[in-house]
């Protein structure tokens, strides 16, 4: 009897040992794996209406399963076009029960910067990984805010960078890596379009407004990317040609950085003139693009003769299934929410440069 209770007290204590280990295998079977991730978009402007869900219906890995809004009367119109269920439906003061909603495993943030740290924050909370529209906020304080609030909650944070995404702008970045042609000696970046509204919140201060969160950072990764470093230094200038429009933030600015390397980039970005191109030179040759930040056919060349031309059917699709299969496969994100703290660091060292009216280290 005493061999037998010892040999049980041992084949006991290999179960519990086991089940302390590995308990999903014990009480219950592995959750299965989706073949698509559930979407829900916060905020239903321009983005989303125009681009993310038409977007989200070309994608592989993710589809669009839910809104939030703060607009009611818009609800109909997404219910009946993208099947939305009711339960998928929010506004901002429920967002939080979106943290019972299986359904939900992604929540992109597509409204004004102003907002971008609030929404990224209670996604987190309610443990959805978050995908978030750039800027990614107004300032470095929130955006090491949003990081903090990912990793605290164990999701993961990406930020809209849809042109990282693009073959023709991993062509340039792939040229500075490998060195291709040497080191670069010195890069033009601009983007800028002329807007013509003048009630937007890119033109409110408080909204998150001002062209360098906006279009500004089209032209900081034109040349962040293109030299694989990022900047020391910066001097700019901000200025406005229509001040009965942009009283409170800048239409326009201009803006020298410095790396590490000795590589220059003289910036261009502006909401009153239309300019979208990229022009590097390098010890032994050059690139140039031109569009190089457009929502489609960005293109360039090389100067030894080379294209850059790869065709892409639609670039936000493209964005949503690779970071959806970053989330999948757990992964590394393409664009991180770091990425993204890195371009708000040098938006707010532009803004001290123009204000001082000196060169100012980042």
């Amino acid at each position: 009897m005493e061999k037998q209770r010892r040999a049980f007290m041992q084949q006991a204590g290999i179960i519990a040992a086991s089940t302390a280990v590995m308990p999903s295998m014990v009480f219950c079977s592995p959750r299965p794996q989706k073949e698509k991730l559930g979407i829900a978009l916060v905020g239903l402007g321009y983005y989303s209406t125009d681009l993310l869900a038409p977007a989200l219906q070309l994608t592989k890995h993710c589809e669009l399963k839910g809104i939030v809004t703060g607009s009611p009367e818009k609800i109909p119109d997404w219910k009946t076009k993208y099947n939305i269920q009711y339960e998928n439906i929010y506004n901002y003061e429920n967002f939080d029960d979106i943290a019972n909603n299986d359904a939900i495993d992604v929540v992109y943030v597509v409204l004004p910067p102003s907002m971008h740290a609030e929404y990224t924050i209670r996604a987190a909370k309610a443990g959805k990984h978050v995908w978030c529209e750039k800027p990614m906020a107004p300032s470095v304080t929130e955006c090491e805010a949003m990081i903090k609030a990912c990793n605290d909650n164990k999701v993961k944070l990406s930020i809209g960078y849809r042109c990282q995404h693009d073959p023709n702008i991993q062509t340039y970045m792939k040229v500075a890596k490998e060195q291709t042609f040497g080191k670069v000696k010195m890069v033009t970046s601009a983007a800028g379009y002329f807007d013509g509204r003048t009630d937007h919140w890119k033109q409110k201060k408080a909204m998150g407004g001002g062209v360098m969160g906006d279009m500004g950072v089209y032209a900081i990764q034109g040349a962040r990317l293109a030299t694989g470093e990022e900047p020391i230094s910066v001097l700019a200038q901000t200025f406005t040609t229509r001040p009965e429009i942009y009283h409170e933030v800048e239409e326009t600015a201009m803006f020298q950085l410095e790396f590490p390397s000795g590589a220059r980039a003289a910036c261009h970005t502006s909401y009153g003139m239309q300019m979208n191109y990229l022009k590097v030179t390098y010890e032994k040759g050059s690139l140039q693009m031109e569009p190089h930040s457009s929502y489609s056919g960005n293109n360039g060349s090389m100067s030894d003769g080379t294209l850059i031309n790869f065709p892409l059917e639609n670039q936000q699709a493209k964005q949503m299934d690779d970071d959806a299969l970053a989330l999948m496969n757990n992964s590394d994100l393409l664009v991180p929410g770091e990425e993204g703290l890195r371009d708000i660091r040098v938006v707010e060292a532009i803004y001290k440069s123009a204000v001082m009216n000196c060169e100012v280290k980042i």
